[in-house]
């Protein structure tokens, strides 16, 4: 008996060993793969990168001002995301791996001097990111390698090239041709209540591409999950209009749709983007001959070019945004497209015209053709008789959105001197909120319409999400910018209105930024004082400030004037157009030498140049002095301020701080700068061209 005991208690000792081994090696071998982690360089900015969280690896020697960062803690997008990590106490000038995560942009951001980095102020941007130690967090997966948005980014290799080796636009192209998986094979999150549906064939969306299985799913099963506040605007019965009931119904989603890539990070040819900036160069850009055109082209033009030139009296680019949610039904949205379609003829299409692009949004946007896609209202006419309804709820939100960072590129036919202008078209109300996106769409320099068709009677207006949304949207809150029609059957009275608006350019205010609508006079002491090579920074200074500016007739213009005793004209506004020229004539401006009568300076200033001055461009005079005046300041910087000169005042080396103070406009410590010798102007470039951009962007929108 006592032989079997142990026999027994070996044999369950020994099955216990065995599976402890056994768990072991199992753990061995699921043990987790260690992680690969992408290096990145020093001038790489967190919003060139897709990826929401990443975790890379900074190479040493990214401690440098060359590459910028802008805020403290939390820092715009904007920045180069080793130097920020350097400037967070993460890593130090040596490298090493860093957490990156995205954020929502902020209001503004706040410049600081830490571990031996100086980062900038921001007034606002629309992305952020946080940067922590190089630790995977708990239940997070990270890449090993890394999206690029710009199409001149590589992703970081790998060993699929033919999926890595595809970056921004191309990137972009490739995801958009992949369909998603048809509704049959859609799972609802929710079960609707048991219900009995008629619905109109005629009404129901026809599938383009779907398998005759997929058209005989149940409207219970097939049918977009809604928020309780949207049922009810499609159950109750809207007005007494004959078709109101075609809204009405639910209607299975049975079209195959078109799934977007993730919104990748926009240029803004407005935004504050424009302050990274080489302080240091000359840098005169393209020849005054190379225009882009080959002489050939220009002695042999093609007989009939002309026709498909467009109308010059309305040269801007145009996105609308179409209505493809259920709630519109069928016969509403052949009205939406039948109304773009005489909208598209009216303004007359063309490359020295208008050019104009779709994005259809429901429950996501995606484009249906962009600025570049066709050159002509005939093939827009066309392509809009072939779109087909997405379907979805109405968020014009998310479009907005879409909009902002992915339609008016370069690459999409943005031409950069076109006002950027949005029409949305809108059945009723939105079903997500649109302040925001909207807000951030203006900073870029989008003017926002809204064309509101049925909208909610006040029996519905307790459905609706965002009260006022179309105030809270557009760029200017006078009704210029609003259009609301009674029914889908009048849209044919609006096309007429409509295109007179988006056409009138001195109106589109959104298009109005820092960036493009000022008109800048520096006012230059070229006094004994200052000297040669002192003079030459001093213009220096006065170029890379200019630069960073849309200089053209309509946008900024830059005049000068140089003083001592006496003052010289050294050109007017309306002498150049173009950026190189403006900066060539900088750099051609002569030393004078003599005395300083600052004062003399800005009443001439104020006569030779702000005199002539567009009523619709902001006068700003940047005034540069390195010694006390021999003549009153205050009386002429007084008179430049009651004429609406906005004066901004930096003074080098001597310069009197009671002096700078009485030239600036108020505040003062916005407006005026003060540094100890020639060499350090450069450090205020950016200061300067922020404080304007911050001021202007505080103007009041009604």
């Amino acid at each position: 008996l006592l032989t079997m005991k142990a026999a027994v208690i070996a044999t369950f000792f020994g099955v216990f060993l065995i599976c402890t081994y056994a768990a072991k090696e199992t753990t061995k071998k699921t043990k987790k793969a260690k992680l690969y982690v992408p290096q990145i360089d020093c001038d790489v900015k967190a919003g060139k990168i897709i990826n929401p969280e990443f975790i890379a690896k900074c190479p040493p020697g990214c401690r440098d001002v060359k590459y910028r960062v802008y805020g403290t803690d939390v820092y715009a997008s904007f920045s180069s995301v080793c130097n920020a990590a350097i400037h967070s106490g993460i890593i130090d000038n040596s490298g090493g791996k860093i957490l990156v995560q995205k954020v929502a942009g902020h209001s503004g951001y706040r410049g600081s001097f830490s571990n031996g980095v100086r980062s900038l102020s921001l007034p606002r941007w629309r992305e952020s990111f946080l940067v922590s130690e190089g630790k995977p967090r708990k239940g997070v997966t990270y890449p090993s390698t890394l999206e690029y948005s710009s199409s001149k980014s590589t992703a970081v290799k790998s060993g699929n090239d033919g999926v890595n080796g595809l970056t921004g636009d191309a990137v972009r192209r490739e995801y958009q041709t992949s369909p998603v998986p048809t509704p049959a094979t859609q799972t609802a999150t929710t079960t609707p209540t048991p219900m009995t549906v008629t619905t109109d064939p005629s009404t129901m969306p026809k599938p383009t591409t779907t398998p005759a299985t997929t058209r005989t799913t149940t409207v219970a099963a097939a049918a977009k999950t809604r928020p309780g506040l949207h049922r009810v605007r499609d159950i109750a019965f809207r007005g007494t209009s004959i078709s109101a009931s075609n809204r009405n119904t639910l209607r299975p989603n049975t079209g195959i749709q078109r799934q977007e890539p993730v919104a990748t990070f926009r240029r803004a040819a407005s935004s504050p983007a424009h302050l990274a900036m080489e302080t240091d160069l000359w840098k005169p850009g393209l020849s005054l001959f190379d225009t882009g055109f080959s002489s050939k082209e220009e002695l042999n033009p093609k007989p009939r070019q002309s026709i498909f030139q467009g109308n010059p009296n309305c040269k801007v680019d145009l996105s609308f945004l179409m209505d493809g949610s259920w709630s519109i039904g069928k016969r509403r949205f052949q009205l939406q497209k039948q109304f773009l379609s005489n909208v598209a003829q009216a303004l007359g299409i063309g490359s020295a015209g208008p050019l104009m692009g779709i994005v259809q949004y429901g429950d996501d946007p995606s484009t249906e053709f962009n600025l570049k896609t066709y050159a002509n209202s005939k093939d827009i006419r066309n392509a809009i008789e072939k779109i087909p309804q997405k379907g979805g709820l109405s968020n014009v939100g998310k479009a907005l959105s879409f909009v902002n960072k992915n339609f008016f590129l370069d690459a999409n036919g943005n031409r950069g001197g076109a006002p950027n202008v949005v029409v949305v078209m809108v059945d009723g109300w939105p079903t997500d909120h649109v302040e925001e996106a909207s807000r951030l769409a203006r900073e870029s320099g989008i003017n926002i319409f809204f064309v509101t068709v049925e909208a909610a009677a006040e029996s519905e207006k307790q459905n609706v999400i965002e009260p006022d949304f179309v105030d809270k949207a557009v760029c200017r809150t006078n009704g210029f910018y609003s259009l609301n029609v009674p029914s889908w059957f009048s849209l044919r009275k609006v096309v007429q209105p409509l295109v007179k608006r988006v056409c009138d350019a001195d109106r589109l205010a959104c298009s109005k930024t820092c960036l493009n609508s000022a008109d800048i006079g520096f006012v230059i002491d070229g006094s004994s004082s200052v000297g040669t090579s002192n003079f030459r920074t001093v213009l220096q200074f006065v170029a890379n400030i200019s630069k960073e500016f849309e200089i053209s007739d309509t946008d900024t213009r830059i005049g000068a004037v140089q003083y001592t005793y006496e003052q010289r004209l050294e050109f007017s506004f309306d002498k150049y157009s173009t950026k190189q020229d403006v900066l060539s004539a900088i750099k051609r401006i002569s030393y004078w030498s003599g005395g300083t009568s600052t004062g003399a300076a800005i009443s001439y200033a104020l006569e030779q140049l702000f005199s002539k001055s567009k009523p619709n461009k902001r006068k700003i005079m940047i005034l540069i002095t390195d010694g006390r005046s021999y003549d009153d300041v205050s009386v002429p910087a007084m008179a430049a301020h009651q004429n609406g000169v906005i004066a901004y005042s930096i003074g080098v080396a001597w310069a009197a701080q009671d002096e700078l103070e009485a030239i600036a406009t108020d505040p003062d410590k916005e407006h005026s700068f003060f540094v100890d010798e020639f060499d350090n102007l450069y450090h205020f470039v950016n200061q300067l061209i922020q404080n304007i951009c911050t001021e202007f962007n505080s103007q009041p929108r009604n």
